[in-house]
């Protein structure tokens, strides 16, 4: 079966995003199609260019087109990662989710594979929370969880979080990082292609 993968990604100065590449350079050689999409972003613009980081991500990431709801119809798995804010999904992914009970209503969301990954300022700053939090949200849709599980040594040594890879602000993409990211992304499109 050919897995068509929409990794949809939320990055407020880029770690997220920087994940979401990672993850879609794996599943395309894994042989997934692959959409590479963003959550909208919600926060007023003058927020934004308050804050010369932030503002900067988005005037290089101007090019990633934002996911709707027909983009998650396509798909039949999904790579989430957003970052974790006060111990659950940045409000931005939180939002765009929000939007999907069309597509959740008809079944469109259900029986399809997904994984999450996640970030944080601090290695316990909520990222297990933020997984675990958002799985629950698979459930109600019909989703089938595929988690990265202790499935490869690589897990224990960025940290050893089974449910999805965290990543801790300041943590070098280092290729043992740039390993986890990649074997949760071709488990994933693996799960989605056995699923048919």
């Amino acid at each position: 079966m050919s897995v068509k993968l929409a990794i949809l990604y939320y990055s407020t100065y880029g770690t997220n995003h920087q994940m979401a590449e990672i993850a879609a350079e794996a599943a395309r050689a894994a042989g997934a199609e692959v959409r590479l999409l963003k959550a909208p972003e919600t926060a007023p613009e003058a927020v934004i260019a308050g804050q010369d980081a932030w503002l900067a991500h988005a005037e290089r990431t101007a090019h990633v087109p934002p996911a709707t709801a027909e983009d998650m119809e396509w798909a039949n798995a999904y790579l989430i990662s957003a970052p974790t804010r006060f111990g659950v999904m940045a409000s931005q992914m939180r939002a765009f989710i929000d939007t999907l009970g069309g597509v959740w209503a008809k079944g469109g969301l259900a029986g399809k594979a997904v994984s999450a990954m996640s970030s944080a300022q601090n290695p316990h700053g909520g990222q297990e929370t933020t997984l675990l939090s958002f799985y629950a949200t698979v459930m109600h849709w019909g989703g089938i969880v595929v988690a990265p599980g202790f499935t490869d040594p690589v897990i224990f040594q960025t940290g050893g979080n089974p449910y999805g890879y965290s990543h801790t602000q300041g943590q070098a993409f280092n290729d043992d990082v740039k390993a986890a990211i990649a074997h949760q992304a071709r488990r994933l499109v693996d799960v989605a292609a056995k699923l048919g």
